[in-house]
């Protein structure tokens, strides 16, 4: 391989995925740059401005001609971090969130169509390239790091995967027998037929491209209240902080659209699960044993307070 190959794919790449004129491309006001920016406000919590720069590789005076131009937009808020007041948090306002998700949808628009344009039978081919490129070019010899790790909205395929790993991993882990994928495949179709995206959402944890966990928020029979269902981190993606990502992402919607009380219902010897809700606050509300999914268990309930009113 020469410099002139990679330069040759890069003329080609950036022209098929529409770089060079991002905003008509997607037809959204933002260069490819501050698309990004706000990707990454999106599918990161707690992001400070230094951290922000060092992960997309851009000039400190770039990056903040960006971010003045998003908060004079009222896309973003800018505060100093908790943690060191030197240095700047960066949060999306809620018109910067829908502005990310019109992105986001239009983008997967963009992709879904030239991947149309593939041959289902030369499909399997273009993802092995593209795993290639990320392994060879970012060092696929590493170990994964949690800065690889973005929460986002299901795709097409991934209610599908949720239902399929839930039951491969529970029956490998606790011998849970098909009655669990049963269960877990009524709750996601219950979802996908009938939810309301401003109450009641999914979020799929991906690293390096391929999906790793999930969790889901969806409405409760009692009023005002939240339930947290089929929260699922694969084994090998485990110690990087990605159950404690995906609890608080729904602990942060729950409160932010108004919910009043979010619960769980989890078993006792889910222990690593337990002690994730426990650090968040959750509080042991009642527990009672049962047999279900082939084995003899210990149903418990959890619940944590949110916020006096709320959505209904």
């Amino acid at each position: 391989m020469t410099v002139q190959d990679i330069r040759s794919f890069n003329r080609f790449y950036t022209n098929v995925i529409g770089a060079l004129d991002y905003s008509r491309h997607l037809y959204a006001p933002y260069t490819l740059t501050e698309s990004r920016v706000l990707y990454e406000l999106a599918h990161t919590e707690h992001v400070d401005a230094a951290d922000l720069r060092a992960r997309l590789s851009l000039d400190s005076g770039y990056l903040s001609r960006i971010l003045g131009k998003f908060e004079r937009a009222g896309l973003v808020e800018r505060a100093s971090s908790g943690d060191d007041a030197r240095r700047r948090r960066v949060t999306l306002t809620a018109r910067g969130r829908e502005a990310a998700d019109l992105l986001d949808e239009r983008s997967r628009e963009a992709v879904g169509s030239l991947l149309s344009t593939v041959p289902a039978g030369d499909r399997e081919r273009l993802s092995q390239a593209l795993r290639t490129v990320r392994e060879v070019l970012g060092d696929g010899r590493a170990a994964p790091h949690p800065d690889n790790v973005l929460l986002r909205e299901p795709g097409p395929g991934d209610l599908g995967w949720i239902v399929a790993r839930n039951g491969a991993v529970y029956a490998a882990e606790f011998g849970w027998n098909a009655d669990y994928e049963g269960l877990v495949a009524r709750i996601v179709a219950d979802f996908a037929q009938d939810h309301d995206p401003h109450l009641e959402r999914v979020w799929i944890a991906e690293l390096d491209g391929r999906p790793v966990g999930c969790v889901m928020c969806v409405r409760d029979a009692a009023p005002g209240t939240a339930r947290l269902r089929l929260l699922l981190v694969e084994p090998e993606a485990r110690g990087l902080g990605i159950g404690d990502r995906l609890v608080r992402a729904v602990v942060d919607f729950a409160r932010g659209v108004g919910y009043r009380e979010l619960v769980l219902w989890t078993n006792d010897v889910l222990k690593a699960a337990r002690s994730l809700y426990q650090r968040h606050g959750f509080v042991l509300a009642g527990e009672e044993p049962h047999r279900s999914f082939g084995a003899d268990l210990t149903g418990q309930d959890w619940r944590l307070p949110l916020r006096d009113g709320g959505a209904g």
